[in-house]
């Protein structure tokens, strides 16, 4: 399987404008630029398009292997919190803070970690982020 994600980007960095666009029109032309990244005008940022394929990523590694497990979840409900920081006289992506609430009948709390944890580590997002301190906050709910 391959997959493509596109951008555009016009002039400099602080007064540049970009559009991103995915293979399935699922982003088409989504502007981005130095006031949406760091100033908070709307529009989409790298690091929060990395969150969202990280989040969704590590939701179907988990929910795979639950059914490995013998374990069909109701419901998975993953945030990531990526965090840019300055790093010399550049910037990284730092830190992934994952953040998962799951339902899943008949789950102890041990099967629940450890699938958890196995998920956060082979999600193919989660390897190709090995750079980045990736965090897991999951809770089983009742």
């Amino acid at each position: 399987m391959k997959k493509y994600a596109s951008a555009v980007w016009q002039g400099g960095l602080k007064d540049g404008k970009g559009h991103i666009s995915t293979e399935s029109g699922a982003l088409k032309d989504n502007a981005y630029g130095f006031n949406t990244r760091f100033e908070g005008t709307p529009g989409t940022n790298p690091e929060e398009l990395i969150g969202a394929a990280h989040a969704g990523c590590f939701s179907m590694a988990f929910s795979m292997l639950l059914g490995q497990n013998g374990l069909t979840p109701e419901r998975i409900e993953t945030k990531a919190d990526v965090t840019l920081d300055k790093v010399g006289d550049g910037f990284e992506i730092t830190t992934i803070d994952l953040t998962m609430k799951a339902k899943i009948p008949g789950a102890t709390q041990e099967q629940f970690t450890t699938i958890a944890n196995q998920a956060k580590e082979g999600c193919p997002v989660s390897k190709v982020l090995r750079g980045a301190k990736i965090n897991l906050n999951a809770t089983l709910e009742g």
